[in-house]
């Protein structure tokens, strides 16, 4: 469908928070206050999980915002895990409180529209709760964003699959105890659709029999990625989700969500280090002035604030849009991008406001900055939202 026919026939927008919105933002907003710049430096620092953190949004009842109300979740939408998802980002954690969090929100969404009902109550349940931990084992080595390319096999065999290969940047794999694992039931070459012959699973992450290798990094290092090898690794049928050689299908229900989720993120943790450094601006006096009273501090400031605000509004509407069943996919994409990139660029301008105090650990924006590197990279490239923004919105030809 044409960009202009789509714009007249979704005019309706998200335009401002319902009450009930508001209130989810300020509790939110409050269980993460409880969590300040000392405890996510130690985090960092030692690089150790926020598992006080973790539990305290689960005992709130956070983890649980898009699951069913029959497994205690709270049933409710895309927009708002966005907004919660914003406030955690803004606060002290960043974008690492928000990555011990967002998978629950949008990893399991396969389960919840394609798995049984007793999937539900033993994969989900746990999950909402907080007891299990779950990670995503889809980007491999050598197939990177090309998911198609995929190589990790999962041969039929008595009573499951035997399953074989390698995945990458599994984030948090040192502590979950559950894998949504996407591998191959048909080799690529022998299918009609390189999507079809992939087949999706939510099984348990025995360390005892998967290696599960830390790779180290920049930053968000209080959340670990790692390297996955598994070799002859036994799944049990129960724990496959919906049909087989159905898989890439099924995760395709999590990308724009997972899309409005990394971007709203990306905006929260712009908007706290903007807030670091406004503060900064206010209270540091050079040459008998506060800095804060230089146009040549205020307007790049200011122009940080006008970046996140738009990110901000082109996500919720995504979010409204994906809530209401409507085509999102170029909304939740360009919010992806704009949402990575204010935040790149207000992390970069916190530390340059706090001069060479930026790069000490004392005032945190140091950290902030390494974290928002990442939210350019993945979960998608920046090069390929624009080549899926290029074709789909403007109608260009196919460029890879």
């Amino acid at each position: 469908m044409a960009a202009s026919h789509r714009l007249q026939e979704n005019c309706a927008v998200l335009i401002e928070l319902s009450d009930d919105q508001k209130a989810i933002a300020e509790n939110v907003r409050r269980t993460c206050e409880d969590f300040g710049d000392d405890y996510w430096s130690a985090c960092d620092t030692d690089k150790r999980f926020p598992e006080e953190f973790h539990r305290a949004m689960a005992d709130n009842g956070w983890l649980g915002i898009t699951m069913p109300e029959e497994l205690g979740g709270a049933n409710l939408g895309v927009t708002e895990a966005a907004i919660m998802m914003h406030e955690v980002s803004a606060s002290a954690g960043g974008y690492s409180a928000a990555s011990a969090l967002h998978l629950n929100l949008f990893g399991p969404h396969s389960v919840v529209v394609h798995g049984t009902d007793e999937q539900k109550k033993r994969m989900l349940l746990p999950l909402i709760e907080g007891r299990d931990k779950a990670c995503f084992g889809v980007t491999e080595p050598d197939a990177g964003l090309d998911t198609t390319s995929i190589k990790t096999f999962a041969k039929k065999v008595d009573g499951g699959y035997s399953v074989t290969g390698r995945k990458i940047w599994t984030s948090s794999g040192q502590v979950a105890n559950k894998i949504l694992l996407l591998t191959r039931t048909t080799p690529k070459e022998e299918c009609k659709k390189p999507t079809d012959g992939m087949t999706l699973f939510y099984t348990d992450l025995d360390k005892t029999q998967v290696e599960v290798r830390r790779i180290p990094k920049m930053g968000r290092n209080a959340v670990d990625s790692n390297a996955t090898f598994i070799d002859d690794y036994f799944v049990p049928e129960e724990d496959r989700i919906g049909e087989e050689g159905q898989g890439f299908k099924y995760i395709l229900h999590s990308l724009n969500p997972e899309r409005i989720l990394v971007g709203i993120e990306a905006v929260g943790l712009g908007r706290g280090a903007l807030a670091r450094a406004s503060q900064y601006a206010r209270e540091r006096k050079v040459f008998g002035k506060f800095i804060g009273e230089n146009q040549g501090i205020q307007h790049p400031l200011a122009e940080n604030w006008t970046y996140l605000e738009s990110a901000y509004w082109m996500i919720m509407r995504a979010a409204y849009l994906y809530d209401a069943g409507l085509p999102c996919g170029a909304e939740a994409n360009a919010g992806k991008f704009l949402g990575g990139r204010a935040a790149f660029d207000a992390c970069t301008r916190a530390v340059m406001t706090h001069g060479g105090m930026g790069y000490s650990t004392e005032y945190q924006v140091e950290r902030l900055f390494r974290e928002s590197i990442l939210l350019r990279i993945a979960p998608i490239t920046e090069q390929l939202i624009l080549s899926h923004i290029a074709e789909r919105v403007l109608d260009l030809p196919k460029s890879y």
